[in-house]
């Protein structure tokens, strides 16, 4: 298979979507750079997918301006914008053979069913599928109908690949498989990808940046590492992963640092801005580190709950800052129900955010 055409830009100013009274997409701004991955990811009705619809032309924009590749494709139609789609249904024709649903969209746009074949079965061979065109969908599994969309997408040699939700019909383990075949895809051939998931795990893993999104808006963009071990709000450092959410406050500044009180526990993390006062302060579950109870310098605790999760274990804890969810990478030793414990930090994933 040819490569894609040279990777475009996708560049969103002031685009927002209206239904009538209700805003489904306040104003936003964002640069999909040439050639990376890019994943819209928020909980349903975050308007994650209308951006995606609005970029593909599915959608017509109530405001602001697309360019793909430079051009303004604001009032061009889907079809005229060279880009393709990958559905979460799959959306395949059950009564076509693979090579056939790979190859409608040459076909239909005038090309001569031998070559747009011949298309096809390279397309399928990028995709691992080499051998498969004469099978019928009902007669591959979920994955390699997957990969049978990937393909359809792909052969059309977009100037952009858009994805919603596609890995939401898979079991877990072939989700991972997925995921990890995408992301080594995009980046063989070096296509502009624009992602859109409500699976954080499934973000951090495929993307170059990610844009959260929340009530219509973008709440925060930034790389997996930025908006896992620096996110902006409450909302952003939960969504992005286990968190526990406490209230504290800064006692007082040291340098770049914050002294940050907790009920029973004083921290020293870096002040990000903020200045003396009540602060909210997220603490990543691995981030607690449990020791023997009256350990000097810990927060005590007790055990509400534990479970044996096989490679680790998971821990709900009572203690004076409030409710703690804690991963021990111990699972071996297991503290009862009841138990008083202490903990202490393990020097990262602690934060504090605005209020």
């Amino acid at each position: 298979m040819n490569k894609a055409r040279k990777a475009a830009e996708v560049r969103l100013q002031g685009v927002a979507k209206r239904y009538g009274e209700v805003t489904a997409v306040k104003p936003v701004d964002l640069v999909v750079e040439a050639g990376s991955l890019v994943t819209l990811l928020g909980p349903s009705g975050c308007g994650k997918t209308t951006v995606l619809r609005m970029i593909a032309g599915l959608e017509r924009a109530s405001e602001g301006k697309i360019f793909i590749g430079g051009e303004d494709v604001t009032e061009l139609s889907a079809g005229e914008r060279n880009v393709s789609m990958v559905f979460q249904s799959y959306a395949l024709f059950p009564h076509m053979s693979v090579r056939d649903n790979v190859a409608f969209g040459l076909v239909s746009g005038g090309m001569g069913r031998k070559e747009a074949h011949g298309r096809a079965e390279e397309t399928l061979a990028t995709v691992g599928l080499k051998g498969f065109g004469d099978r019928l969908p009902s007669e591959m599994s979920g994955g390699q109908q997957q990969r049978v969309a990937v393909a359809r997408a792909l052969v059309l040699q977009p100037d952009v690949l858009l994805f919603d939700e596609p890995l939401s019909n898979l079991d877990a383990r072939l989700r991972r498989s997925m995921r990890e075949e995408i992301r080594a895809l995009q980046q063989s051939l070096g296509v502009t990808v624009v992602y859109v998931t409500h699976d954080q795990s499934e973000a951090l893993a495929v993307s170059d940046r990610i844009v959260v999104m929340k009530a219509a808006e973008i709440a925060q963009t930034g790389s997996p590492r930025e908006l896992y071990e620096a996110p902006d709000s409450v909302f952003v450092a939960t969504f992005m992963g286990e968190a526990n959410h406490v209230k504290g406050e800064i006692a007082r500044l040291d340098g770049s640092d914050a002294i940050v009180h907790l009920d029973g526990m004083d921290l020293r993390l870096p002040a990000r801005g903020l200045d003396v006062g009540p602060v909210d302060v997220v603490i990543r579950p691995e981030a607690l580190r449990i020791v023997p109870a009256g350990t000097p310098g810990a927060l005590a605790a007790k055990v509400r709950t534990a479970t044996y999760m096989g490679a680790h274990a998971e821990y709900n804890l009572d203690t004076p800052a409030g409710r703690l969810f804690v991963i021990s990478p111990d699972p071996q030793v297991l503290r009862e129900p009841g138990a008083a414990i202490g903990l202490v930090t393990s020097g990262h994933g602690i934060f504090v955010v605005r209020p």
